[in-house]
């Protein structure tokens, strides 16, 4: 029988090491090298929003996702993506429910903003980096 307590961890780390090669996918390899920083910004300006934007969410994605590989900050990085995946839900509302719809429909942004939230509650897992501990801070836990 498996135990919650040991496989948590490697759940979350399964979760957050996949998220963050999807945002490295979707902010470095589509944006940035397949469509250009200011092919990006202009997207962004064509559908209202002011251009430097794109180039935000450039390089928020890519950050967002070295942070998740690393487990380095995972729940305030969960966190702060949320933002951007409420705002790709949105964009892709109008096109109904299924993704391979014309111009992408919003359920996979709408799972990837819960699964966000699910990292943060979760925490990093198994196998993160520690800055504390990489920094030789020493954390004291509360209540000690």
């Amino acid at each position: 029988m498996l135990d919650v307590k040991t496989t948590t961890p490697y759940a979350a780390f399964l979760l957050r090491v996949s998220m963050g090669v999807l945002f490295l996918a979707h902010g470095a390899v589509m944006k940035l090298f397949g469509f250009g920083i200011a092919g990006t910004m202009g997207y962004f300006g064509s559908i209202g929003f002011p251009p430097i934007f794109g180039a935000i969410v450039i390089f928020a994605e890519i950050g967002a996702g070295l942070a998740l590989i690393t487990g380095i900050g995972v729940r305030v990085v969960s966190l702060l993506a949320v933002p951007i995946l409420i705002g790709a839900t949105l964009q892709h509302a109008p096109n109904g429910w299924v993704f391979s719809t014309r111009g992408g429909g919003w359920e996979f942004p709408a799972f990837w903003t819960v699964l966000l939230l699910v990292q943060a509650g979760l925490g990093a897992g198994a196998f993160a980096l520690d800055l504390n501990r990489l920094l030789g801070r020493q954390v004291v836990p509360a209540g000690a």
